[in-house]
């Protein structure tokens, strides 16, 4: 979050109003709904309604300003929230444990979407927002990258869907399988913890599996989300370097670094800190995660309003091929390394 992304002019307020009021709207009722609907979730919700809407019309030119701002900065700020969520200290234990697979798996996750993708004919950043989704933190890490790759409404639309899709998957299927190969407590939550994507259905599966199960999955996903900061750092760093490449420029690179590094993220990791420390009062937490969730349901929402479905429809089934390839190789080598940790 960039000086000139806070500092912003008053005169612009009047533009962003309508669409703001449009996300805010459509924001609140995703909220009570994911309530109602923990499964599905109240991201994919925004989403899905937001896109719904666009089919009917509702968008208008004067909804554009405000719809812009609300999925770029207000997206960043609901990140920054979400780092008081998380405390340092407590995910040391099982983050340092669990560090091997997480890796693992990050790089599986990678290196299978963009040769996947690449075989699929998959746009490049809709690969990238796919692989990062299942990588990581589902919707959580879309929304992250978001600002600085800087994809087509459409892309992060079809990544949500996709990372949808799987979520209900694996909710479903990873405790049968589970049970079937007679996992541990905690080889079931390390597995689930780093194969399912969104936090939602990780505690859905996990807590289903048992309660020590979900006890364990948890601690291994809030470490798993934290993975968000150097993966966004590096492709911070790409991006400088492609503009570099286009623009044929040769001379230091902190110019284009600075403007595509991802200051919300280091304000994230404060946010985390101050939590760690002890400065945050406790009785704001649940207040902050709930305006958290809020923000970023606004900005999903500005995104669903924004998206192309007609190019949603022309890109097909690709995207969804390309999300079960991830996500196939992700559950796998997450039980592989687990298997080789033990045996080896």
């Amino acid at each position: 979050m960039s000086a000139s992304s806070i500092a912003i002019p008053t005169s612009h307020w009047p533009h962003r109003l309508p669409g703001l009021a449009l996300a805010a709207a459509i924001g609140l009722v995703a909220l009570v709904l994911g309530r109602l609907a923990p499964l599905i979730g109240g991201p994919v919700i925004a989403i899905v309604l937001g896109m719904i809407l666009s089919t009917r019309g509702v968008t208008r030119p004067v909804h554009r300003p405000g719809l812009a701002f609300a999925s770029r900065q207000v997206l960043q700020g609901s990140i920054v929230a979400l780092g008081f969520g998380l405390s340092l200290g407590q995910l040391a234990k099982v983050g340092l444990a669990s560090l091997p697979v997480m890796l693992v798996t990050l790089g599986v996750a990678g290196t299978s979407a963009w040769l996947l993708g690449r075989w699929l004919g998959v746009p490049d950043k809709l690969k990238v927002l796919v692989g990062v989704g299942t990588a990581i933190c589902g919707g959580s890490a879309i929304a992250a990258v978001t600002p600085i790759l800087k994809p087509e409404d459409h892309d992060v639309a079809l990544a949500m869907s996709t990372i949808f899709l799987f979520n209900i998957v694996g909710v479903l299927a990873f405790p049968v399988l589970g049970h079937w190969m007679q996992l541990s407590d905690p080889d079931f939550g390390l597995w689930a913890g780093t194969a399912i994507n969104d936090t939602a259905a990780v505690v859905a599966a996990a807590y289903s599996y048992s309660q020590a199960a979900g006890e364990y999955a948890t601690v291994v996903k809030l470490t798993r989300a934290t993975m968000i900061i150097p993966v966004c750092l590096v492709l911070a760093i790409v991006v400088a370097a492609k503009a570099r490449r286009s623009t044929g420029h040769t001379g230091a690179n902190a110019t284009n670094l600075a403007a595509v590094f991802p200051w919300f993220i280091l304000w994230f990791v404060v946010a985390a800190g101050l939590r760690s420390a002890g400065l945050v009062p406790e009785g704001l937490l649940p207040i902050i995660k709930v305006a958290a969730e809020f923000f970023i349901l606004v900005a999903l929402s500005a995104i669903g309003l924004s998206a192309n479905l007609r190019r949603i429809v022309e890109t097909g089934a690709r995207p969804i091929l390309l999300g079960l390839g991830v996500w196939f190789s992700v559950a796998a080598s997450s039980l592989l390394v687990q298997w080789c940790t033990r045996h080896l």
